[in-house]
């Protein structure tokens, strides 16, 4: 199975800097150019389907790849950005959020921990390999997604993992072994 991961287009809190996890926020129209961008850069990888979250950004994102390569979209509810309770919409800077991030067990007030996310999505990973083994799949989804996607297929220290990021419709490659 060859896999592919990126992130949804800019949303108004991207560009406000706010903290976005579950909350439904629509595509900029720079995060709708970002996407058809993207759909442009899929056109060679000879996928077989888009796999995205729930939340709107995302199946924004995965409707302009899909249209472009006329490719069927399965919606998940495991690829849903973590909840982040009590911090939804605040700035990305805030110290509880911070403070909260370093630490993977911990839920967040209201919302969920790492560790519940990174079950969801190995959870996810795991049945794609079984269903999907030589097929092409994209997974559209979130940055925590992404960097959760990433330590499926490689370690990473507490440090380098809090650190990572990944653009508006980055697109990511992994192999499974």
């Amino acid at each position: 199975m060859r896999l592919f991961a990126a992130r949804h287009g800019q949303t108004q809190w991207n560009v406000d800097n706010k903290i976005c996890g579950v909350t439904d926020v629509p595509l900029t129209e720079e995060g709708w150019a970002q996407a058809r961008a993207l759909a442009e850069k899929t056109v060679d990888l000879e996928l077989d389907l888009v796999i995205c979250s729930t939340i709107l950004r995302a199946k924004q994102t995965a409707s302009a790849v899909a249209e472009k390569l006329h490719i069927p979209v399965i919606e998940d509810p495991r690829l849903v950005e973590q909840n982040y309770g009590i911090y939804e919409g605040m700035d990305r800077k805030t110290p509880g959020f911070l403070e909260n991030k370093r630490h993977f067990a911990v839920r967040y007030p209201g919302g969920e921990s790492m560790m519940d996310v990174a079950h969801r999505v190995y959870g996810l990973l795991e049945e794609l390999l079984q269903k999907y083994p030589d097929k092409r799949v994209l997974l559209i989804c979130h940055g925590g997604v992404c960097r959760l996607i990433r330590t499926y297929f490689e370690d990473m220290t507490n440090e380098e993992f809090a650190a990572f990021g990944i653009k508006n419709c980055e697109i990511r490659r992994f192999d499974f072994k």
